[in-house]
């Protein structure tokens, strides 16, 4: 019976998220008085705490404690990912994402889009670019490649954006380079008289 109950209060959560956040939060306390360590209900948890209110700290202590109760708990893995990259813990994201690959019947394509994600955050466009083409290769439908398309379209953009400024940057340089050693010669010049 107390399975049971637990999984109503389960239920009635995941059916009010995130569109009733006060039903939603009560049910998933109920479901975990029950169960503290029920994977979904943690995972939930952690999801109102970081899509709805922000508090990455807590969120991240309920996927971790999610994570410690079942490790091959697959669709854990994009969320904690995603909400490491924006949290600036990147090293950490990077390592979940490895072992998230290792998982077995975890979302390869969701897994490619966030390390894709990662390397855009960290400014490297070109992985990221290569990364999300493979992401598509594994996608399973289209709503997903559409979305990939979506964020390929941006990180090109940026690349643009920085190869452009990277330009400027060069030739500014270079600019400033040929300038010096006329100015040193004028500089050395009036010290003599």
């Amino acid at each position: 019976m107390e399975n049971n109950l637990q999984n109503i209060y389960l239920f009635r959560a995941i059916e009010a998220y995130p569109w009733e956040l006060k039903k939603a939060v009560e049910a998933l306390n109920y479901a975990l008085a029950y169960d503290p360590e029920n994977v979904k209900a943690l995972h939930l948890m952690a999801k109102v705490h970081y899509e709805q209110l922000g508090d990455y700290e807590m969120a991240k202590l309920y996927f971790e404690s999610a994570l410690a109760s079942n490790i091959e708990a697959r669709e854990i893995y994009p969320d904690y990912i995603r909400l490491l990259i924006n949290n600036e813990d990147y090293e950490e994201a990077q390592k979940l994402i490895e072992f998230a690959n290792t998982i077995k019947g975890v979302d390869k394509a969701g897994i490619a889009l966030t390390q894709g994600q990662l390397f855009e955050s960290l400014a490297k466009f070109e992985d990221a670019e290569e990364v999300l083409k493979k992401a598509k290769q594994l996608a399973l439908n289209d709503d997903f490649i559409n979305f990939v398309d979506n964020v390929l379209s941006r990180v090109k953009k940026k690349r643009k954006v920085q190869a452009n400024e990277n330009r400027v940057l060069e030739n500014k340089a270079k600019k400033e380079a040929e300038a010096q050693p006329k100015s040193w010669f004028k500089n050395r010049l009036n010290n003599l008289f």
